[in-house]
């Protein structure tokens, strides 16, 4: 078995798509006699700098040799190379075993891939010593210093010998330990308008995505997001991707797609993928919250320090501490461990966020950056359902007056007193349990609420 990983050859601008060159490439093998057992798409670290739209990489597990399959992949880039883009990079990475059987540092490399972040010339010595083959394209000085996992980008000319390019083969190599790596997959169906087509609108009939995407849930999710009115499943990059249909059965993810109306389609693939599987949360650090770092995806737990307010843009912020921490609704910078955040794009999702209370605990999910958590989800573990007001008179029902300082409440009329405030039930619109962010504002590798799995009751956005 070869296992053969390709990474970075799409474009910002230009359109192209890693998924569409490995369709390709399968072909390319297919017709040179040899199979293609399967197709994977791997989601990357989300956090990378350099990567464009979804940062993906792919591999794909076949029969043809290692040097069929790294010829035929090599002739395709250099065909569909878009070689004025300084910002992109190809690489591939071929593996001559089993892809149950890549050696555990690839795994491990693979893991890291999706949680942290890889230079290439880690990645480039790591397959020098397990024996993987490889090859590069790209500009001169491309991949210096810190580079990032996984660019999706597009390139130019073949400068393989020189290890200043080819930055993709870090997502290759990622790619091609993926399937030891990782243990929970789904399905995507991608369909492909004829490539003369792209950069040109798309033509796709939205009545039946809605209807298909009806009939298909909740094995089929993602495809529309009801409430917004948006095909989710139909992309707006220049690119040759027509719609992208995503579940957990590969069956009813074929159905959904072939049940749209739309322009010609013309080829289709179906991949095994890590998206909506949250691969890239970690577990927080020993730390905690204050040593949560950026670029890297986290699962907090934590308790609300702040009311949310809305700021400029509609987005909404909060702060939060420790969760077995006392907060009182007056917390100083000093006192808030983490500030968090549901951007504008997440659309309803912020009114989840408004309803939150200073002394709510949660589970957090999301991603830091500039020392800031992204909100994908949370979790209401304990709801603050109660708060301190002054005692009525229980003869006349009247708000009691302040007797003085330290002296408690007094009703002037009946001559009835109590020592201090009392607790007073408070409505909450939230419920204990997981909320999510709306299918129009999902993150690739998020996993949905509907696909079940979580420690708590669910409230999926459709």
């Amino acid at each position: 078995m070869t296992v053969l990983g390709i990474d970075d050859t799409d474009s910002r601008t230009a359109g192209m798509c890693s998924t569409y060159l490995a369709a390709l490439v399968a072909e390319g093998i297919e017709d040179a006699g040899d199979a293609v057992q399967r197709r994977l798409l791997i989601r990357l670290n989300p956090a990378v700098e350099h990567k464009t739209r979804g940062n993906a990489a792919l591999a794909l597990h076949t029969d043809a040799s290692p040097e069929a399959a790294l010829s035929i992949a090599s002739d395709l880039i250099e065909e569909y190379a878009v070689d004025d883009d300084p910002r992109t990079s190809p690489g591939v990475v071929v593996a001559d075993c089993e892809p149950g059987t890549v050696p555990g540092r690839v795994a491990a490399f693979a893991r890291d891939a999706v949680r942290e972040f890889h230079d290439l010339g880690d990645a480039l010595a790591l397959a020098d010593e397990v024996g993987f083959d490889h090859r590069g394209w790209g500009y001169q000085g491309d991949a210096g210093g810190d580079t990032a996992i996984g660019d999706d980008g597009e390139a130019g000319q073949d400068q393989s010998a020189d290890s200043a390019t080819g930055r993709g083969r870090i997502g290759a190599l990622a790619a091609v330990g993926a399937w030891r790596a990782f243990d929970d997959w789904t399905y995507e169906r991608i369909s492909y308008r004829e490539f003369n087509r792209c950069g040109t609108p798309r033509i796709v009939d939205e009545a039946s995505v809605f209807a298909a995407a009806e009939a298909g849930y909740p094995a089929v999710w993602d495809t529309v997001d009801r409430v917004e009115r948006e095909a989710v499943c139909v992309p707006n990059a220049p690119g040759p991707i027509l719609h992208g249909i995503r579940g957990d059965d590969p069956e009813e993810v074929a159905r959904v797609a072939t049940d749209i109306d739309s322009e010609p389609v013309e080829r289709t693939a179906t991949f095994l993928t890590n998206q909506g599987t949250d691969a890239h949360h970690r577990e927080s650090p020993p730390g905690g919250l204050r040593a949560l770092r950026d670029g890297r995806a986290y699962r907090v737990d934590a308790a609300v320090a702040t009311p949310p307010e809305t700021r400029r843009g509609g987005h909404v912020f909060f702060g939060v501490t420790a969760p077995d921490g006392d907060p009182t609704g007056d917390a100083s910078a000093s006192d808030i461990a983490l500030e968090c955040v549901a951007f504008e794009p997440t659309k309803r999702f912020r009114e989840r966020v408004r309803d939150l209370r200073v002394g709510d605990r949660l589970t957090l999910c999301g991603e830091v950056g500039n020392g800031t958590l992204k909100l994908e989800k949370f979790a209401v573990r304990d709801l603050v359902e109660t708060r301190r007001a002054v005692p009525s008179c229980p003869d006349c029902g009247r708000s009691m007056k302040s007797a003085g300082a330290g002296q408690g409440y007094r009703c002037r009329d009946c001559g009835t007193s109590e020592p201090g405030t009392v607790p007073e039930p408070v409505r909450r619109d939230l419920e204990r349990g997981w909320y999510e962010v709306p299918p129009c504002a999902r993150r690739h590798i998020s996993k949905p609420l509907v696909r079940g799995g979580f420690d708590a009751p669910t409230h999926p956005e459709r």
